[in-house]
């Protein structure tokens, strides 16, 4: 994506759902919003991103991995710039940080935040 093409800074990026059994949730999901899934290999298991005419839409996961502390709950990915202030902005303001930032493979990085009402969400900064 040219940089004047990428989703502004805001924006949301990408839905994850996150869940104990990832596979029936893919199969609801399948049968009630006519999604199709394609797998993720996770190193030992897959999520699943689900596809609305040939294009990625959501993703399904497993409670597992770097996803293990996550509530099950539909979480956005908010495009932010210098996640780390960012983050630290939302300690400042009464939020609460979850899951420190990461790497996201090549994508680039995010983390996990909670506000001040208790609502979840990421953020994410994406690769230059």
């Amino acid at each position: 994506m040219s940089e004047s093409n990428a989703p502004p800074i805001g924006a949301i990026a990408w839905t994850d759902l996150t869940v104990d059994d990832a596979e029936s949730i893919r199969d609801f999901y399948e049968e009630v919003a006519g999604w199709q899934p394609s797998p993720v290999d996770m190193g030992g298991y897959k999520d699943f991103n689900m596809m609305a005419s040939d294009q990625a839409i959501a993703g399904i996961c497993h409670r597992r991995g770097a996803n293990a502390d996550l509530p099950s709950q539909w979480m956005i990915y908010i495009i932010v710039d210098h996640l780390d202030e960012r983050i630290e902005r939302c300690r400042r303001l009464g939020g609460g940080v979850l899951v420190e930032p990461k790497q996201m493979g090549a994508h680039g990085r995010y983390g996990i935040i909670r506000d001040p009402a208790g609502a979840v969400c990421a953020l994410f900064e994406p690769a230059c």
